[in-house]
């Protein structure tokens, strides 16, 4: 029988070494061990999105993914996107757009439209949209989810 093993990821800037058992989901170590309750455990099968983090650049689905995996790895979530305090032009967006309802799922798109603006600033809507379609909110139209995301495109290029 294998025993725990230690990992060593960078979260939201901060080193980290965590315990993992072998069969442990990354999902599971983020929300239980290192209480980022960002982090959502939706449908733990990679459909729902809600559990989006950003692994070394990309966005990833962390339910998929083994915490051994991700050894080594760089990891943001949303917890990790504001600087002293002060929120984004993506998270003030969100909240000038009304980009969310029951907040569940807000998290992860908050992450996945930020890694559009930091990204792809000149993604088009489509573009946009097909991204965003890899999270699911059963609350909204996700129209001003896109607003959201255009607003804190102009935000960040300084327009009002």
């Amino acid at each position: 029988m294998v025993n725990s093993l230690t990992i060593r990821l960078k979260v939201n800037g901060t080193e980290k070494s965590v315990n993992v058992e072998p069969n442990e989901r990354l999902l599971d170590v983020l929300r239980n061990k290192l209480y980022l309750s960002s982090v959502k455990a939706g449908c733990l099968r990679g459909e729902c999105g809600t559990c989006t983090i950003i692994m070394n650049g990309k966005l990833t689905k962390s339910c998929l993914v083994l915490a051994v995996e991700a050894d080594g790895s760089e990891i943001t979530t949303v917890e990790g996107l504001t600087k002293g305090g002060e929120p984004t032009a993506t998270q003030k967006a969100f909240i000038e757009k009304f980009g969310f309802q029951c907040g569940f799922c807000t998290p992860a798109y908050v992450l996945v439209a930020h890694w559009i603006i930091e990204n792809m600033p000149g993604a088009t809507d489509k573009e946009i949209k097909e991204l965003l379609n890899a999270v699911i909110c059963r609350c909204t139209g996700y129209k001003q989810i896109l607003e959201a995301v255009r607003r804190a495109r102009e935000i960040r290029e300084g327009s009002t």
